[in-house]
């Protein structure tokens, strides 16, 4: 009984401390600028950055997380043209819908699509992105497509409310590793026009 107590202990300490290093770790996150904060979504301005992307044709979070993630990760893991290791940043993009879904890793800033190793694996592609402004809402939790769906809807009745014009694809943003159970964060985005009001 004490011997089994002990374990117990040991373990709960050991997970507990795995989740605060994983909520404090120190991993670079995608920079943008707020250029507006509401009660329930935020206005954003992302500049551009670098990318490595994984098309595939599937149209739902289930199909596209757990192969797309295998495909990124091997790359920044070392399965490039230099061996070479990269950096895990966050968030992890995704944009899911009914033609051709995506998961894009952002590269470290110290990279851009000159000096970045290219992939081993044809499937992923490098690009650099564009400036944009976006519209963004945050929920918790583990992400699933109900859970996207939800929010996307969300997020569009928020820009229709306050007439913000958007465009293309709601996507989807994770910003934990799988393991990560306390303090997740997952966020819904949208391209938006913005006129500065």
């Amino acid at each position: 009984m004490k011997l089994a107590f002990i374990i117990i202990t040991i373990i709960t300490v050991l997970l507990v401390s795995s989740q605060v290093y994983f909520i404090m770790a120190n991993t670079e996150t995608q920079p943008y600028v707020v250029i507006k904060t509401e009660e329930d979504f935020e206005i954003r301005l992302y500049p551009p950055a670098t990318m490595a992307s994984i098309s595939m044709d599937v149209k739902t979070y289930k199909e596209l997380s757990s192969p797309g993630f295998r495909k990124l990760a091997s790359f920044i893991f070392g399965s490039n043209k230099a061996n070479k290791k990269i950096a895990m940043t966050t968030p992890v993009h995704m944009d899911i819908n009914d033609s051709l879904s995506s998961m894009s890793f952002v590269m470290p800033g110290d990279y851009t699509k000159d000096n970045l190793p290219m992939p081993n694996d044809a499937s992923v592609s490098i690009k650099t992105t564009a400036q944009e402004y976006v519209a963004a809402i945050r929920f918790g939790g583990y992400a699933n497509d109900e859970k996207i769906k939800v929010n996307a809807d969300k997020l569009e009745g928020i820009l229709r409310k306050n007439g913000i014009e958007y465009y293309g694809n709601f996507r989807f943003l994770g910003y934990n590793a799988p393991y990560q159970f306390l303090g997740r964060k997952n966020e819904i985005i949208v391209s938006i026009i913005w006129n500065g009001k």
